[in-house]
């Protein structure tokens, strides 16, 4: 049986027995080197570990090399595709409710209000413009509307318009402008109006979650293309949460303040 010594470096461990091609029933392994090493790069941080493994019973040169690297995005790369998922959140998000104070200005109140006037389209020169860029549009008093079109042209068809659109309201053209009064609602017509005031502002809290799962999605594609780790994705959805929950109690707010509008005569 022969015995060779080894070199200093690997002092921790004496011999290595050169045996027999017919392996032993157990192999015993010590650890021969140790060596840790990092590096950088705009996105990630490499850290690299290489750990060399001597089978007693093999020949040094055969010991086993382990070399496990952890890949994970830097702080800069997290908080830069953090920023760019939440900056898209936040302006579709913003839109959302934009469209349901859109929808809410355009539900007759029984008070004058130039929203009321927001999505009526006019047929313009074989064109639908919408009402607001052709005319001017005033309150007079708290029951009443005051159509001045920029083109008296445009008389008949603004008038046809606006009896064509859900108002209820009844134009009156005198040649120069249209004057709209705004009766008051019955208590029977502020109930259906405050159920459709809660839809619409139901609606709007379905397009912020939707806004939020697409978020979501966002994150998970990034993770799977090992950009972002399990615990990274988890804390950005935590903050993408506070943005959805900031954004559902505005939907609250403006909901609550026009359902007292309805419903106050």
């Amino acid at each position: 049986m022969a015995m060779s010594s080894l070199s200093p470096a690997t002092s921790s461990v004496r011999s290595v027995y050169r045996q027999p091609r017919i392996s032993p029933p157990k192999r015993l392994l010590s650890l021969q080197g140790n060596k840790l090493s990092w590096s950088s790069s705009a996105s990630y941080v490499k850290l690299q570990a290489k750990v060399t493994l001597v089978v007693k019973g093999l020949p040094k040169k055969s010991g086993y090399y382990r070399d496990p690297i952890i890949k994970c995005a830097t702080m800069e790369e997290i908080e830069a595709e953090k920023s760019l998922i939440e900056k898209n959140a936040r302006e579709r998000m913003d839109k959302a409710i934009d469209s349901v104070l859109s929808n809410f200005n355009s539900i007759r109140t029984g008070r004058s209000n130039p929203a009321m006037l927001d999505k009526v389209e006019v047929e313009y020169y074989g064109s639908p413009v919408n009402l607001k860029t052709i005319a001017q549009i005033s309150t007079p008093d708290s029951s009443s509307l005051l159509v001045q079109p920029y083109d008296k042209s445009s008389l008949k068809s603004i008038e046809k318009a606006i009896v064509n659109s859900d108002l209820g309201l009844t134009p009156n053209n005198d040649g120069e402008v249209i004057r709209l009064s705004i009766p008051q609602l019955t208590s029977e017509r502020r109930k259906e109006l405050s159920k459709i005031v809660a839809k619409q502002a139901e609606d709007g809290k379905v397009a912020i979650r939707n806004i939020r799962r697409d978020a979501i999605k966002s994150y998970d594609k990034l993770e799977k293309e090992k950009k972002l780790s399990e615990d990274n994705v988890k804390d950005l959805s935590a903050d993408l949460q506070k943005v959805t929950d900031e954004y559902m109690k505005k939907i609250e707010s403006i909901f609550k303040q026009k359902e007292k509008e309805v419903l106050t005569v």
